[in-house]
């Protein structure tokens, strides 16, 4: 019996140890909950109350001819050449003759391209015809005028003798004045038919495009066959030019330079020109004329320079760059001498901001934001220099509210 008891007894459920279980399940999904909205507090206090700023990072940029120590200022631009002419026919026709290539040197006044010339040929050809009809009529005319001279010689010395009336005078006398009327008349037609002919000479002349100046062609725009017109023509089917012809004694630099700088630069003042082309070649120059009007967009004053002398190296639209040196300042070292590299640490434009006075940049440190006033250089395109202020490799930002302050949290654009 007692065996039976013992048994019974095993399978009884504790009912003690099964509230313990889901009492600890509660306090383990309790802990769970709460772990999850810590995450969710402190997600939302340093990333979704963090500022959306974009950033680039400080550029050592190490200089060859154009940061030459001593430069009053740094800029860009362009080889232009002060003469060039898309050259055209002044006249629309059909191009029948092209005698000049890319890279060909021409001279004022020679052949580049010959227009078909049928139909004025043919028109000169009718207006000299026209002409020495009327010469020939006036010719007539003289002839009969003598005739009629002579006639009213004989009609007077017959009416002095009574022989004939007063009324044949008269007839006599009034043939005579309109025969003199006409040959009047017929120097006119004269006159008026050689200018025809000299206007379609004129039009035969324009058959032929020749070369305005000397210079070099450095592009062939049509082919014989093809129509040409000083004006478009709509279709796509008509050229407008037959070559693009450069002076090359005409070439010099135009850069943009920012009104806050264009102090800096005076007329004749001596600078340094080095093409992208030959980065450690230093060309002489100087500055030619300032243009005496800012682009409002770029907030910038086009300034030209010439060279102290051309090279052939030197080709139309070639990327310069250029230092401006102290009007007093001695340029050391010759045309074809390389200076010692120079770094120079530089920032986009829009890094930079004013807070009283100053100009301020904005440093990423981790996920916060630095205030630093720094000494702004000289403008380099769309970036400026940092004398001092930030080092190589650091973030600065470019984009951001205007309310950023210094220990700001952020969050970079793109993360």
């Amino acid at each position: 019996m007692a065996d039976l008891k013992t048994d019974l007894a095993s399978l009884k459920i504790d009912r003690s140890a099964r509230d313990r279980g889901g009492r600890l399940g509660l306090w383990i999904g309790a802990a769970a909950a709460v772990l999850v909205l810590a995450a969710g507090a402190w997600y939302w206090a340093t990333q979704a109350q963090a500022a959306t700023v974009r950033t680039a990072a400080v550029e050592a940029r190490t200089e060859g001819a154009a940061g030459i120590s001593g430069a009053v200022l740094n800029a860009s631009g362009y080889v232009t050449a002060r003469r060039r002419a898309t050259v055209s026919s002044k006249v629309t026709g059909k191009v029948i003759e092209i005698n000049v290539e890319e890279g060909m040197k021409v001279r004022r006044g020679q052949v580049l391209a010959r227009l078909d010339d049928t139909q004025v040929r043919a028109a000169l050809a009718l207006a000299v015809s026209q002409l020495a009809q009327a010469r020939r009529a006036v010719t007539e005319t003289e002839v009969r005028l003598r005739e009629a001279e002579l006639n009213l010689k004989r009609q007077r010395q017959l009416a002095k003798e009574g022989v004939i009336g007063q009324a044949d005078l008269d007839t006599a006398e009034a043939q005579f004045d309109s025969l003199k009327a006409r040959i009047d008349v017929g120097r006119q037609e004269v006159e008026v038919a050689d200018r025809n002919v000299a206007i379609h000479q004129t039009d035969l002349n324009d058959m032929v495009v020749r070369a305005p100046f000397d210079g070099v062609a450095i592009s062939k725009d049509a082919q014989p066959g093809e129509m040409v017109s000083p004006v478009s023509a709509g279709g796509g089917f008509t050229r407008t030019g037959i070559s693009t012809i450069v002076d090359m004694s005409s070439l010099e630099i135009e850069v943009d330079v920012n009104e806050s700088y264009i102090n800096r630069v005076s007329e004749d003042q001596p600078v340094t020109a080095v093409l992208d082309a030959y980065p450690d070649w230093r060309i002489p120059a100087h500055v030619i004329t300032t243009i005496p009007t800012a682009d409002r967009q770029k907030a910038t004053v086009l300034v030209r320079i010439g060279f102290e002398k051309l090279d052939p190296r030197i080709l139309p639209d070639m990327g310069v760059k250029v230092a401006f040196h102290a009007p007093n300042e001695a340029r050391a070292g010759g045309a074809d001498a390389a200076p010692a590299p120079q770094a120079r640490l530089l920032v986009p434009k829009t890094a930079v901001r004013k807070s009283n006075g100053q100009d301020v940049v904005f440093v990423l440190k981790e996920s916060r934001v630095e205030r630093r006033a720094v000494r702004v250089g000289t403008a380099d395109g769309d970036r400026v220099e940092i004398v001092s202020g930030v080092t190589a490799g650091e973030f600065v930002v470019i984009d951001g509210p205007p309310e950023l302050a210094d220990g700001t949290r952020v969050r970079v654009q793109g993360d």
